[in-house]
């Protein structure tokens, strides 16, 4: 900047009080020539922040902010710089300094006004007669008074010259009224009309407070659902968040922003306390509000239905977001349950129900694995190679070389994860042992049955039934109680093998809450196994577990070695079935070595089990 161009800043910040602005956010109280309050950029209970209005700074003993009045917009409300000065010019009244504008700046003071006026004329007709419909919707939905007034609601009566007659009663042309998106004009040259006709209005703000934009939902039978204001000099909609100018304090506070679908969503989270939310306009999420959203968090929570759609939606989002990430930055995913959307969610099982999913939402990584591990069969050799192919374009979407190279090295750590660990593993049917092919399923994914692939001998059939099956249903019984053991024993619990397809159907849910919410928490973990119809089984497979020592908890060092027993023993087992083929071809002599071996590791292990787990032999 130009010496007159500092001079000129200087001056304008010089007009500005800073206690006046600050004083906006925070009480404060005035301590001889400065002021003091509680920072608003940490949580604290006695007063650290202090404001010297002749010197024109702020500084916190506690966290260390420290700037002017331009910076401290900046933070508090998550402003770039240009926009800070408007912003303040805005407040204020003071003009900023001189730059450079457009023509769609030099405009938009005019379409920001009958915004504002619309906005007032949508209000006053959802609490009027023509509203009642729409109140009773709110209502349904459990949308508080205080709720819509801070989010401004309205409602858009039916007539098509309605809102246009208000605006011409105002002094707004019909020509600015149409430049801002506020009614139609036929390309035939005919009468402009209202674009808004019988919908919920939600009146979408920028970071300076100015009204730009609306979005409307049907509220009768009408051809969309939702209707969005057209681009227009003071609208993009690829570069605003339904919400942002809300939800940028409570971000600040929180440490986290949450994304979620559409507007209602926002609403209902609002309604809830979890105002820290906000959504894109009716399209998928672009770089811009990916930007917008890392302004106040590294990894901001994507908060999407547990449908399908909702699944790819997400993968949209993680393929938008892997080329613009820098470093430390991502995003972190929480799925809801199929059928539900945040407000069903919320209204079924409550606040703290949301934040235990918010909090145990799946980092960016995981669900791009997750997405494909599940999306077809890796089964063989070349189906792997082809799930690897798949994960290592996602890796080559990430621009930032260091992020490329750590996702590549984590995909190819999984995937050794899933590989047979002894060679010749592959089955004649063409399935793997190990997590994905110890025959558990058949081709179509249902039950196999000993007959499919390799036959199992006699002794290993009885085994099964009896001792290994109990073994196998109280180590099912320890992730109930601890998932916590999922993080280094997935692989245990994968390979487990039960002679009952319902312990099996236990355990694929586990599987799936664990791939969806990553770190698991007990009450979610509960919570979906109860919504899946699972709760009397799961209650009977802890029941054979029996009472734990030491005050019920899940000893790990002690399940640790349970399941490396475990290992070993499938281990022996395997060579067993090889030791049985062999027989006939007269090649059993390494295979004998390797299972003396392994006995003599079993016969060396505590008779009586292990200590802080019960029955375990």
């Amino acid at each position: 900047m130009s010496h007159d161009g500092e001079s000129t800043l200087e001056a304008f910040k010089a007009r500005l009080s800073l206690a006046d602005i600050v004083g906006r956010h925070v009480r404060l109280t005035r301590r001889g020539r400065e002021y003091t309050g509680l920072c608003p950029f940490h949580k604290e209970k006695s007063p650290s922040f202090s404001v010297v209005e002749d010197k024109g700074f702020y500084h916190c003993f506690g966290c260390g902010a420290h700037g002017d009045v331009i910076r401290f917009v900046m933070e508090i409300e998550g402003l770039e710089f240009p926009e800070a000065l408007a912003r303040l010019a805005d407040m204020t009244g003071i003009e900023p300094p001189r730059r450079r504008v457009d023509k769609a700046e030099r405009t938009a003071p005019g379409l920001a006004e009958a915004n504002a006026a619309a906005m007032r004329f949508f209000e006053e007709r959802l609490h009027s007669s023509q509203g009642r419909g729409a109140l009773a919707y709110l209502e349904r939905r459990q949308v508080g008074h205080e709720v819509r007034e801070r989010f401004r609601l309205g409602y858009a009566p039916p007539g098509r010259h309605d809102l246009k007659g208000w605006l011409h009663e105002q002094g707004f042309a019909e020509s600015l009224a149409v430049e801002a998106g506020l009614l139609i004009r036929p390309d035939d040259g005919g009468t402009a009309y209202d674009r808004f006709r019988e919908r919920l209005v939600f009146p979408i703000e920028d970071m300076r407070g100015r009204i730009v934009g609306f979005g409307g939902r049907a509220l009768a039978d009408q051809r969309a659902k939702y209707l969005n204001s057209p681009e227009t000099p003071l609208f993009h909609k690829g570069t605003l968040l339904f919400g942002l100018p809300l939800a940028s304090r409570a971000a600040k506070e929180a440490g986290r922003i949450v994304l979620v679908e559409g507007y209602m969503d926002v609403v209902a989270m609002s309604e809830a306390g979890i105002a820290e939310t906000v959504a894109p306009l009716g399209t998928a999420v672009t770089e811009e509000q990916l930007r917008l959203l890392w302004r106040y968090a590294d990894e901001p929570v994507v908060c999407l239905d547990g449908d399908k759609a909702g699944f790819a939606a997400a993968l949209r989002a993680a393929r938008r977001a892997l080329p613009v990430m820098q470093g430390g930055q991502s995003l972190r995913f929480a799925l809801l349950p199929e059928g539900d959307d945040p407000d069903t969610f919320i209204r079924s099982r409550g606040r703290a129900a949301m934040d235990g999913l918010l909090r145990a939402a799946m980092p960016l990584s995981r669900l791009i694995w997750q997405a494909e591990l599940t999306a077809g069969p890796v089964a063989t050799p070349e189906q792997l190679a082809g799930l690897r192919q798949r994960l290592m374009d996602y890796a080559a979407l990430a621009s930032d070389h260091a992020l490329a190279g750590f996702l590549r090295q984590q995909f190819d750590e999984l995937i050794r994860a899933r590989r047979p660990q002894r060679q010749g593993a592959w089955r004649r049917d063409g399935r793997g042992s190990g997590a994905w092919g110890s025959g558990r399923h058949d081709a179509k994914g249902g039950p196999r049955s000993s007959s499919q692939g390799w036959d199992r001998s006699p002794q290993l059939g009885s085994g099964l039934q009896s001792g290994e099956a109990a073994s196998a249903i109280r180590a099912l019984a320890l992730f109930l109680l601890d998932p916590g053991l999922l993080h280094h024993h997935e692989e245990d619990l994968l390979n487990l093998e039960f002679a009952d397809p319902r312990h099996d159907r236990v355990r694929n849910e586990i599987l799936s809450c664990f791939a969806t919410h990553g770190d698991l928490d007990q009450q979610v973990l509960d919570h979906h196994l109860t919504s899946s119809g699972c709760d009397e089984l799961v209650r009977k497979v802890i029941d054979t577990l029996g009472p734990l020592p030491g005050g019920g908890a899940v000893d790990r060092v002690a399940a640790g070695q349970m399941f490396a027993t475990m290992r070993l023993r499938a281990a022996r087992n395997r060579e067993l079935e090889e030791y049985a083929s062999a027989l006939s071809e007269r090649r059993y002599t390494e295979l004998d070595v390797r299972r003396r071996s392994q006995d003599e590791l079993l016969n060396g292990l505590p008779e009586g089990g292990f200590p802080g787990l019960p029955g375990e032999k």
